[in-house]
């Protein structure tokens, strides 16, 4: 007997001693006099028991079918097996037709063993920072390195934009690592299609700041974010920025499964498809502003001179003869232009995204013609903490092909000798003409070497 019926019992003990009347039964128990005669009738009849529920160990008669429960959860053992209750029922819904909630889905998981419930989170210890009031005021931005495609290719960087008011992601893009260019690439995109914002919120990294106060001259990003009237600022530690912290960790979850079961299988698949997922998330995440009004400034300028401003801007001396040097190239500016440098003049030089120079002095553009002198040099030695890592494993990787083909030359000189073969006569290759035999060749013995 629950409680509700054990009180039931008490107050309807009243009201066949004569010590309570049934209307002030009823209006105690929130009953029709009605109800309480037929409770009072059953209690006479079958005792106590006579006011326990009929529907106890009963099942309900809203209760789905079990083929249908059987169905979902086949459903969720063969596509959604390492899907949460919330995202599995997204898909089953959008897929199957799947009507009931998150809830009821959860309990057949837990019950099939394919979810584990959490534990509840603790209360925040500080509450989190309001969020700002209007569109584009404040964008915060980061890059995660993670294995977003489970193995299908290489480990690479998410580098995300997203809005502070509104939780709206403006841009994203996979990079194979966490480098300048990627973010102003990034940058260049939500400038063209939402305007620049007021400001942006990053961390201390030395792609986005110089730790030297004393050094006036600003970062590469830095300068883009001046030129376009955007002011940077910078966190002092990952949980000031918990927005764009939270969300990798939303699409470490959603998205990696998302391109699963796609079939996306590497960096330029993933980008390209990458628009599309992002405004559905956002549709699914968004809030609206406390504020109607949209802070971005919109971009007026063509869109070339944006694509200028996010690029890498660089500076090298001319020489007597117009050249100028860089990463392992000699640039030669072209004779008969009326706004040439001379020599020794500090000409500016601008690298685009996609291999393109574009040399400038005092504002006007040079034509020049490019020669590569280095190779070796190309890209550059100077690499930030943030690419080390990728850096040190392409040196890793060449020289692993390296052992590896000392190693086959190894066992090919060993299989030589076994057959008798010890004097090489030659590089190899296919014999000219002329000669016979090339290789190794068997040795001469003793006695028919000259002496």
């Amino acid at each position: 007997m629950s409680v509700k019926e054990a009180g039931r019992l008490a107050v309807l003990s009243q009201v066949l001693q004569r010590q309570l009347s049934q209307a002030q039964a009823a209006q105690q128990l929130g009953l029709s006099v009605r109800q309480i005669k037929r409770l009072c009738r059953r209690l006479r009849t079958e005792g106590e028991a006579g006011l326990i529920s009929r529907r106890r160990a009963r099942p309900s008669n809203r209760k789905i079918a079990q083929a249908v429960r059987e169905s979902v959860l086949q459903l969720v053992r063969q596509h959604y097996r390492d899907f949460g209750p919330e995202l599995a029922r997204e898909y089953l819904a959008r897929e199957h037709g799947f009507i009931h909630s998150s809830e009821t889905l959860r309990g057949w998981m837990i019950e099939a063993g394919l979810w584990q419930p959490k534990p509840r989170r603790a209360a925040r210890v500080h509450p989190a920072r309001a969020r700002r009031a209007c569109l584009g005021e404040l964008v915060q931005i980061d890059g995660s390195h993670h294995d977003w495609f489970e193995g299908r290719a290489a480990r690479c960087c998410l580098i995300a934009f997203i809005d502070d008011a509104t939780g709206r992601v403006l841009g994203a893009r996979f990079e194979a690592s966490e480098s300048t260019q990627g973010y102003l690439g990034v940058l260049e995109r939500c400038v063209a299609e939402h305007g620049a914002p007021l400001a942006i919120y990053s961390d201390r990294h030395a792609i986005f700041t110089k730790h030297d106060r004393e050094d006036p001259v600003p970062t590469q990003f830095e300068r883009a974010l001046l030129q376009l009237g955007i002011e940077p600022i910078c966190a002092h530690s990952p949980q000031a920025k918990g927005r764009v912290e939270r969300l990798f960790q939303t699409l470490q979850d959603r998205l990696v499964k998302a391109m699963r079961l796609a079939g996306i299988d590497g960096m330029a698949e993933a980008n390209a498809w990458l628009p599309g997922y992002l405004a559905a998330h956002n549709a699914r995440f968004a809030v609206a502003p406390r504020q109607a009004a949209d802070m971005h400034r919109p971009w007026l300028g063509s869109r070339h001179e944006l694509s200028r401003i996010c690029a890498l801007h660089h500076r090298r001396s001319a020489s007597g003869q117009g050249v100028c040097r860089f990463e392992g190239a000699l640039l030669q500016i072209e004779a008969g232009q009326a706004h040439a440098p001379r020599a020794g003049a500090m000409v500016e030089i601008v690298q685009f995204a996609d291999g393109r120079l574009e040399l400038s002095w005092r504002g006007q553009i040079l034509r020049h013609r490019a020669w590569g002198w280095h190779e070796h040099l190309k890209g550059g030695k100077t690499v930030d903490a943030k690419a080390i890592n990728d850096r040190v494993d392409a040196i890793v990787l060449k020289e692993r092909r390296r052992l590896a083909r000392l190693a086959a030359q190894i066992e090919h000189q060993d299989a030589q000798r076994r057959a008798g073969i010890y004097m090489p006569d030659g590089g190899a290759g296919a014999p000219r003409v002329a000669a016979q035999r090339y290789g190794l060749r068997p040795a001469r013995s003793a006695a028919t070497q000259s002496p």
